[in-house]
């Protein structure tokens, strides 16, 4: 089974607001190399200023190991493991018919296709490069960076609105949008047609996939008495997986990508995630009494 293609309007439906924001922050005349600055972009950037701002925090209140050196080389790993991890992931998990017909497609970043399950295993892959690095407890490092997710996840929602990309199921809530439908003719001339009103679920996922996570995960991290290392990843994983199965509920799944065991994929992929939760859970409390929960190491 895969999505439908969805239902367009020459007019919008009366009654509802109508998503008319620009993707730019600043619109480039032609000829440039680039279109422009895209909030897209810029919710990128402000995701990894904020995780610079709290790492230099976390290690001046003692809560991180990483010293200022240590901490540059750590976001610059991010940087590449969470743009690259988020393409990649976007091409495996729900467009690899695409990639293994045409792999160069994978550097065709302006055509979009970011996954943010992608986007996490880059950030766990460049944890794991930066523990060895700085020969830093993995598991610390994971719950440091657990703190920092929420507020991307947050910025990135946020611009995936803006972009009226992404967009919910149809509904006729009193706060739904609707969002404008751009396509060509044969002839190339570009029309706009108007999706029937729908959820404005990227609000939905900024609010519970972003800002409650980071709300959490804030909670936990700065106890009196800290967590066992890899719990409050665990946890992050968990609650990360629960509200975004439950955003998929009213989030439109891509057009032409097929469903997973009657799931849609973001479903599926985060009951995965769930798992993975659990397991860091269980490991953390397992070596509970072999490393002391003070020690910035473990």
């Amino acid at each position: 089974m895969t999505s439908a293609q969805p239902i367009f309007t020459p007019e919008p439906t009366p009654g509802f607001w109508v998503h008319d924001l620009s993707p730019f922050i600043v619109k480039f005349p032609d000829g440039f190399f680039l279109d422009g600055i895209r909030w897209y972009g810029m919710a990128y950037l402000a995701g990894f200023i904020f995780g610079a701002i709290m790492l230099h925090v976390y290690f001046k209140r003692g809560r991180s190991p990483l010293d200022p050196p240590a901490q540059q080389n750590f976001i610059i790993a991010l940087v590449v493991g969470i743009i690259v991890g988020a393409r990649l992931g976007y091409m495996f998990f729900y467009a690899s018919d695409a990639f293994f017909s045409a792999p160069l497609s994978v550097f065709k970043v302006w055509h979009g296709g970011m996954s943010s399950h992608g986007g996490m295993l880059g950030a766990v892959v460049a944890t794991l490069w930066s523990s060895r690095k700085c020969k830093c407890g993995f598991l610390k490092l994971c719950d440091i960076i657990a703190t920092l997710a929420g507020a991307g996840i947050f910025f990135g929602r946020c611009a995936n609105f803006v972009n009226g990309e992404l967009w919910g199921k149809e509904t006729d809530v009193p706060w739904a949008v609707i969002f404008k439908w751009h396509f060509y003719d044969f002839a190339g001339a570009e029309h706009i047609g108007y999706l029937l009103p729908r959820h404005p679920s990227q609000l939905y996922e900024a609010a519970l996939e972003g800002l409650l996570i980071l709300a959490w995960t804030q909670f936990r991290f700065w106890k009196k008495v800290p967590l066992p290392a890899g719990q409050l990843f665990g946890e992050a994983s968990i609650l990360y997986g629960i509200v975004r199965v439950i955003n998929e509920q009213f989030r439109e799944p891509d057009i032409g990508v097929s469903f997973i065991l009657g799931m849609s994929r973001g479903q599926f992929y985060s009951l995965i995630l769930i798992v993975v939760g659990i397991a860091f859970v269980v490991a953390s409390r397992y070596r509970k009494d072999k490393n002391p929960t003070t020690n910035p190491e473990v």
